[in-house]
């Protein structure tokens, strides 16, 4: 097992979800060691549930300081070690606790007995419970971390699936038209096919991945030329940026699948073609984004309506994965041009 293995099979001990379960842990045993003690609900009853309940709160807050400092340490060691150490720093916390109380009430008066009949009955108890509390600690904390994990592989799982219902169609249309460049005009089909090798190579890429926009843009761009070989004078494009910090964050493959969809389902299906307009701008730590695109004065419903919308939907999923409910996409139609607006939280890298 490599170091990154070993780091993903020991859970963080330091991180919040640890110190929420310790003090739940806490909270549950005082209530169930309070209630095993007393049978009703008298003032001696809600004073031995305080008093017992700031012992053990202490315990709880003092095992939470020690795993924050300890919580490097513990990941590099190997799960069975790192459960053991824990324990070990449950105990100390247990022993820390109980000896500065003693020392505390002998301190103040409220004890005269340096070592009174109740220390070592008491700290041995305390040393059990934070014992047993460590197991359930760790038991809790190594089913948070699986759980955590197999979350992790269903989202680049799902992530990758929906990036391969988005991969255009458009590569032996490209083929062909730059084939039909290479004797009348060879540079231009030389920059066809470079672009076109950067554009499958970002389609093969990781899905997880956030990319600057700036790079998202200029895959769009390279892909838009590519089909511009193949539709002439057909297809035409125009770019609208307005305040877009140049490092904000986008999911790779936004842009271009929104793109094969306005020239599929639009500019393709018109006779005289149409002009895509491509519009970002940033408002109040939102990246918004419009395209749209010419409608042909007949659609082929069935067909063209039911592939548009099966696109969007697995671009809708893939923002969700990335933004949950902070993205949105929007479709609509209006005077005969199709419109798809896109927002997501503004990600700087």
């Amino acid at each position: 097992m490599d170091n990154n293995s070993k780091e993903e099979c020991i859970p963080d001990m330091g991180s919040g979800y640890a110190a929420r379960t310790i003090l739940s842990i806490a909270l549950f045993v005082t209530v169930i060691v309070a209630l095993s003690r007393n049978t009703g609900l008298e003032m001696s009853a809600v004073q031995d549930l305080l008093l017992f309940g700031g012992y053990i709160l202490a315990i709880a807050l003092t095992c939470i300081v020690l795993l924050k400092i300890g919580a490097p340490i513990l990941r590099r060691m190997t799960p069975q070690a790192s459960a053991l150490f824990t324990a070990i720093l449950f105990m100390i916390s247990a022993i820390a606790v109980t000896e500065a109380m003693h020392f505390g009430l002998h301190f103040l008066g409220i004890i005269k007995n340096l070592w009174p009949d109740w220390h070592w009955p008491l700290l041995i108890r305390g040393l059990v419970v934070t014992g047993l509390c460590a197991l359930v600690f760790n038991h809790y904390m190594k089913a948070h971390q699986k759980l955590q994990q197999e979350s992790m592989t269903t989202h680049s799982a799902k992530l990758q699936a929906l990036q391969s219902r988005i991969r255009p169609h458009f590569l032996f249309n490209s083929m062909n038209s730059i084939a039909g460049l290479l004797k009348s005009d060879p540079d231009r089909a030389d920059r066809a096919l470079q672009d076109l090798a950067e554009v499958f190579r970002v389609l093969l890429a990781d899905a997880r991945k956030l990319v600057p926009i700036t790079v998202e843009m200029e895959i769009s761009r390279q892909y838009l030329d590519i089909e511009k070989i193949r539709l002439g004078d057909r297809l035409d494009y125009k770019w609208s940026n307005s305040n877009v910090p140049r490092s904000a964050l986008i999911p790779s493959l936004t842009l271009q699948p929104l793109l094969e969809n306005a020239i599929y389902h639009g500019v393709e299906a018109c006779f005289a073609g149409g002009v895509i307009n491509i519009e970002l701008w940033a408002e109040e730590e939102v990246l918004n984004i419009l395209i749209s695109n010419p409608l042909p004065e007949v659609t082929v419903k069935n067909k063209h309506r039911k592939g548009n919308q099966i696109a969007l939907d697995n671009i809708r999923q893939r923002l969700a994965q990335h933004f949950g409910d902070k993205a949105e996409l929007q479709s609509f139609e209006k005077t005969g041009t199709y419109f798809v607006k896109v927002s997501i939280p503004v990600l700087r890298g």
